[in-house]
């Protein structure tokens, strides 16, 4: 079963999102290898260039790289939002 999507709101997005929230829960730890562009696009059932625009969109963020031939890979953990948040 897929993951629901708002399709009121841009679907990439939502899916970087997915997968920032994954990475930060530790189901994606840093160096695990995150889904390809077709397995995100059979998961959330996507077009495969809304999946590549998260994925791009992650790696300019810094949260994945990728390896040419090998796929993308956890960069870096998404940083914690700061305690007590005061203004």
């Amino acid at each position: 079963m897929s993951p629901e999507l708002d399709r009121t709101r841009p679907v990439w997005r939502q899916v970087a999102a997915a997968i920032t929230t994954r990475i930060a829960d530790g189901e994606y730890p840093v160096g695990a290898r995150v889904p390809s562009v077709v397995e995100l696009s059979t998961e959330f059932g996507i077009a495969t260039s809304t999946a590549q625009k998260a994925l791009a969109h992650l790696k300019t963020e810094g949260f994945i790289r990728a390896e040419v031939g090998l796929g993308s890979f956890v960069a870096r953990l998404p940083e914690a939002p700061a305690e007590g948040g005061g203004a």
